[in-house]
């Protein structure tokens, strides 16, 4: 018998290979270098004369309201970002949690180059979490003399970002979520979605049902605001500092674009561009938009350095804005971890006669378990008080509604709004979890708007029924999920479309004291 493996010398033999294998990872991980010198940018005031800001002068409104547009349809949503990008004269200033090396996301970097190559100054600021296979073509990107790319609080080790959590948990937990594409400080994209096809209706195997909305006027200079405190932020890395020589196969911008421009995908988004009602109206200056009172709420960027007291967080912020509710509340949230106190929060609205209806994805349409894990403990108690409870299908059927259904793929929620009232809303990038609450850094706008707060609660009254399971109390006080079809009423009993496996995996981490975490 090989000693090696004797009862004996095993023990000590296998902690000494996993000790020089622990060695390895943690100097292999390095640790985040000094942030190197920076100059000092900050968002262009002076743009009232490029094309953007006269189209915004011509339909403006007045006493300080600034302009909205819902953009719920997937390729809508794309085409926004294009003509905006399109439309700069001056600045661009980009900011992303994720920016995904695929169709959309290698359009819109490309749209990006062409705006540096007519003078455009862009400023691209992603969240390192969401950047995987990108490194190469941001760092040829940056190198063009109108555009600076930066990485939020980065992974020291480029090759295997996940090494970093061994040494740094703490601070690499933290992340930038925050959604915004502003052009020349005069119209600005905030919302839920990330840049990459799932979300925008071009990936075949999932689509994110998701919100964004276009916004302008006064409310586009306090987003440009934020945005330099995260771009100024002692975690805003320069790319050039992170990132080494790329190999030499490394496929350049061009090389990408020509790659993605043979797929079928790519003319049906050249032609969403060119077909939308949104290209003619920013091309004649007379863009419909809903002139409201708006407000944002952001994190303060020290939140990712562990550094901002709560009381400056944006839920403390999002709380008050919002205001009371005096007959029901609607809330989208693709990630609900309420936990217990916020159970109880929650539990107060029909306590107190108020009508309050969450939707959520279902387990078999939620792209993250564990999240899903820490929700499912709740919704017994949630019930109980009276809350109404619906989760999304995995596949919601034909709906002449596209920010239901796009293509023919999964659907999983993505979007995070609020209505209350049907008079003021919602729409940005904040979850009801404690990773949202605590964690990561997020923005949103809180609109004063029976326009938008109405279509949001009117387009779940329409579609909830034949979309969501919605869920209920057996006369045992067991869940049941209630799926309404064409030949009538279905009642599932365990967690609907989801396999064994990832009910028993939903279960298992719903045991662990994660909650806090997710």
């Amino acid at each position: 018998m090989d000693h090696s493996f004797s009862p004996q010398t095993s023990r000590w033999g296998w902690l000494r290979v996993v000790g020089l294998v622990l060695v390895l990872l943690l100097t292999g991980c390095g640790a985040l270098q000094p942030l190197p010198e920076r100059p000092p940018s900050q968002y262009l005031a002076d743009t009232g004369g490029t094309a953007l800001g006269r189209a915004v002068q011509a339909v403006g409104g007045r006493d300080g309201r600034s302009g909205l547009r819902a953009l719920s349809d997937p390729l809508e949503a794309f085409a926004a970002r294009m003509l905006l990008t399109r439309a700069a004269e001056r600045a661009l200033d980009v900011q992303y949690y994720i920016w995904r090396d695929d169709i959309t996301g290698t359009l819109l970097l490309d749209a990006l180059h062409r705006a540096a190559e007519r003078g455009v100054r862009v400023r691209l600021l992603l969240d390192d979490n969401g950047t995987s296979g990108l490194d190469p073509l941001l760092l040829a990107f940056d190198a063009h003399p109108q555009v600076e790319v930066r990485l939020f609080n980065p992974y020291p080790n480029r090759g295997f970002k996940a090494l970093g959590y061994l040494t740094e948990f703490a601070r690499l937990n933290r992340r930038m979520h925050n959604k915004a594409m502003i052009a020349d400080t005069q119209a600005v994209i905030v919302g839920g979605r990330n840049i990459g096809d799932a979300y925008f209706g071009a990936d075949p195997a999932l689509d994110f049902v998701d919100l964004d909305v276009l916004v302008a006027g006064p409310i586009a200079v306090e987003v440009a605001s934020s945005f330099d405190g995260y771009w100024n932020s002692p975690l805003a890395y320069p790319v050039a500092a992170l990132v080494g020589a790329p190999p030499a196969a490394a496929p350049t911008l061009a090389e990408r674009l020509a790659e993605v421009a043979a797929s079928p995908a790519t003319a049906r988004y050249e032609q969403a561009v060119r077909d939308t009602d949104l290209a003619a109206q920013l091309a004649a200056g007379t863009i419909a938009l809903d002139w409201v009172p708006m407000r944002l709420v952001a994190d303060p960027p020290a939140k990712a350095e562990g550094k901002a007291d709560p009381s400056t967080w944006m839920a403390a912020d999002l709380t008050v804005l919002l205001g009371r509710a005096d007959r029901e509340v609607d809330l989208v949230s693709p990630y609900f971890v309420p936990g217990a106190r916020g159970t109880a929060a929650l539990a107060s609205y029909p306590e107190n006669g108020v009508k309050l209806r969450i939707v959520t994805n279902s387990l078999a349409a939620t792209d993250v378990a564990a999240v899903h894990a820490g929700y499912a403990r709740r919704r017994t108690d949630l019930l109980r008080a009276g809350v109404q409870l619906y989760e999304l299908k995995p596949d919601p059927g034909a709906s002449n509604q596209p920010s239901w259904r796009m293509m023919g793929s999964s659907a999983s929620l993505h979007g995070k709004t609020f209505s209350l009232d049907r008079q003021r809303a919602y729409v940005g990038s904040f979850n009801i979890d404690p990773r949202s609450v605590r964690f990561n850094t997020e923005m949103g706008l809180v609109v004063e708007s029976p326009t938008l707060a109405g279509t949001i609660s009117a387009s779940l009254d329409e579609r909830l029924l034949a979309n969501a399971y919605e869920l209920r109390l057996s006369e045992g006080q067991r869940l049941e999920w209630v799926e309404r079809t064409d030949t009538g009423e279905v009642v599932h009993r365990e967690e609907p479309r989801a396999s064994l496996w990832r009910r028993f995996v939903a279960a298992l981490l719903a045991l662990l004291p994660i909650e806090w975490l997710l």
